[in-house]
């Protein structure tokens, strides 16, 4: 089989796509012809050589393809269905611990940048009735993030404010969780072709940052003063004093992303003294993923992929990534 790989030191124009023999379903695994991959900041990070992956790793952490061979004792799949791969394969239920997050695809181990591809069941679920591979392989990492940061970290119900922050995955499938559940949504980016982009998806609000550097304020303005009732915060430190002070008292701040750095100045006056709170969202477990799948299947909400390479451009695909001129998910077909 043909499967892409890292090479130290890392970078794109590092990766090579290489023959390896195809693998075997052992009891209790299912094997998969993977169809479909997508792009995230995680799988950029490990190519990148930023985090500490073997060499000769097989990079992508999401993966979507048909099962072509059950091993002694599968009970969740048959030949010829659907697969969707877990980010955290050991995650089923409940909340978070250490041993849950370890195993993950492409940096703990061998990920989906393979025609192939051997796991135990419980590593997958079922794709959403009606979507394509490449629109099931937008789903486990950043749409899970998303949903995790709306509807697990907080509860938002119609007629909330939620504040997304630029145009990758896990905004883009925010504001389209969002507006599903009825809430109102403050967009922004730093390109106005990009806002109206946002604005066709549903956006109630749009703010450039870039012309309007304390758009925290602004959007509380928006709101009449009030503030968003929670932010899906991507930046990290370079936003994240913005996102308080957006925020209403006893507001929620969904801390994901690292985009401006690993670490920064908080102003914590604002910070407690509005009784905000803040949670870390990794991803989500395999219960919330199916949620989350039923969720898709009920509204109808469809991921926006802004491009699609071949396994043999995978390294292109992460240039394409690096250039931050994408909108929405950049998806590989294997």
């Amino acid at each position: 089989m043909r499967v892409a790989t890292y090479v130290k030191p890392g970078g794109h124009a590092n990766l090579k796509v290489v023959e390896r023999p195809d693998p075997s379903p052992k009891a209790g695994e299912i094997l998969v012809r993977v169809r479909a991959s997508s792009l995230n900041f995680h799988d950029y990070a490990v190519i990148m050589g930023w985090l500490p992956v073997e060499d000769g790793r097989i990079p992508m952490s999401d993966g979507a393809g048909e099962v072509v061979a059950v091993g002694e004792g599968v009970k969740s799949f048959k030949v010829g269905d659907a697969a969707l791969s877990l980010f955290f394969p050991r995650y089923v239920d409940g909340p978070p611990t250490g041993w849950k997050k370890l195993g993950v695809p492409g940096d703990h181990a061998d990920g989906f940048a393979a025609e192939y591809v051997a796991a135990p069941e419980s590593a997958f679920t079922r794709a959403p009735k009606g979507y394509s591979m490449a629109e099931a392989a937008t789903l486990p990492c950043a749409a899970l993030t998303a949903w995790n940061a709306l509807f697990v970290a907080t509860r938002i119900k119609p007629g909330d404010w939620v504040l997304t922050q630029g145009t990758g995955g896990v905004s883009i499938f925010a504001l389209q969780f969002a507006k599903a559940a009825g809430a109102r949504v403050i967009a922004t980016s730093s390109s106005d072709a990009k806002l109206e982009r946002l604005k066709a998806l549903g956006a109630d609000h749009l703010i450039n940052y870039k012309s309007t550097p304390e758009w925290g304020k602004e959007a509380k303005r928006l709101t009449g003063g009030r503030g968003v009732d929670t932010v899906v915060e991507v930046g990290g430190p370079g936003t994240f004093a913005q996102s308080i002070f957006a925020n209403r008292v006893g507001g929620h701040i969904g801390l994901i992303g690292v985009l401006t750095g690993m670490a920064g100045e908080v102003p914590t006056a604002a910070l407690f003294s509005n009784s905000i709170t803040v949670t870390g969202i990794t991803v989500g477990s395999r219960q919330e993923q199916l949620d989350m799948i039923e969720a898709i299947e009920a509204t109808g909400v469809r991921p926006v992929i802004d491009s699609t390479f071949s396994l043999e451009d995978i390294g292109k695909a992460f240039a394409h990534q690096e250039s931050q001129k994408h909108f929405g998910k950049i998806c590989l077909s294997i």
